[in-house]
């Protein structure tokens, strides 16, 4: 028997959930070594951060990073995704605290989602060890022969964009928002943060939202920029208890939900963005 989820988890995916920028990781995996692949690297490194310099918003900023992949196939991005991560896995990609607290929500039966500007190819991988429900993203426009144009297949999945999507899945799986969860870093999240319950900042970078606010919401360290020690093979071991946040149950405690199982039903009324990570998730309709 399907039993529907009473929670839902939004997690933001760089430097929130993994240690790094996916996208950048990947498109030097993708465009590979040598002095050409630095060069093509240092531009649009240059280019992406005098766009963020100058005030640009992210939402353009990450259109911007997209007109890079022009002409690749998504097919040979999926493969330097998954490269990347099997590589990058090992050496402490999983920020802990946030995937701790993942794997808490997962084991409770919350619905479990990834929230990113980021696209498939740095997602799925991901997607698939942490046990995500759903990943939403930005979608990239391709052609029929599977070559990106440059420009995306709908919004960005930047500010306002991450808390429309999750508001429409809170809806269409019936879930109250008020029991909801967010695990984000940045300004660009603050919509995000908005739309729950109990919002969780992760780190200390500056955010716009007065103190007022963000006194009642619960913290988490962010990553650090040295690389931790790898992990043995399979999902990171010997993780933090601490700095569990209100109303999330610590590993072992009885949580008064249902078991984890499969949603019940198809709902409708999921952002075209929201693409099933799992079995348990329900399709987009």
């Amino acid at each position: 028997m399907s039993i529907a989820p009473a929670r839902a988890a939004f997690f933001d995916v760089d430097e929130t959930l993994i240690t790094c920028k996916s996208m950048a990781c990947v498109l030097a995996r993708y465009w590979g070594r040598g002095e050409v692949a630095a060069r093509r690297l240092a531009a649009a490194r240059d280019s992406l951060q005098r766009q963020i310099r100058e005030g640009v918003p992210r939402e353009q900023v990450n259109r911007s990073f997209f007109r890079f992949l022009a002409g690749s196939h998504l097919d040979d991005l999926e493969t330097s995704g998954r490269e990347w991560y099997e590589k990058a896995r090992a050496g402490g990609l999983l920020h802990r605290p946030v995937y701790e607290a993942l794997r808490r929500h997962r084991d409770a039966g919350d619905l479990v989602v990834l929230v990113s500007g980021a696209f498939s190819a740095c997602l799925d991988p991901l997607a698939r060890e942490v046990g995500a429900d759903l990943v939403v993203c930005t979608v990239p426009e391709v052609t029929s022969e599977g070559l990106l144009t440059g420009e995306l297949s709908g919004p960005p999945m930047i500010g306002e964009a991450k808390a429309e999507a999750a508001r429409r899945i809170m809806a269409a799986f019936d879930i109250a928002a008020e029991e909801c969860f967010v695990y984000a870093d940045d300004e660009s999240d603050l919509p995000l943060l908005r739309s729950v319950g109990h919002p969780v900042l992760v780190g200390d970078g500056p955010i716009s939202a007065p103190p007022s606010e963000t006194a009642t919401w619960s913290r988490l360290p962010g990553p650090t920029p040295a690389t931790p020690p790898a992990s043995p093979t399979g999902s990171p071991t010997g993780l933090p208890a601490a700095g569990s946040p209100t109303g999330l149950p610590a590993a072992g405690s009885p949580t008064g939900l249902p078991p984890t199982g499969s949603p019940t039903g198809s709902p409708t009324g999921l952002p075209a963005a929201a693409r099933p990570a799992r079995t348990r998730a329900a399709q987009a309709a």
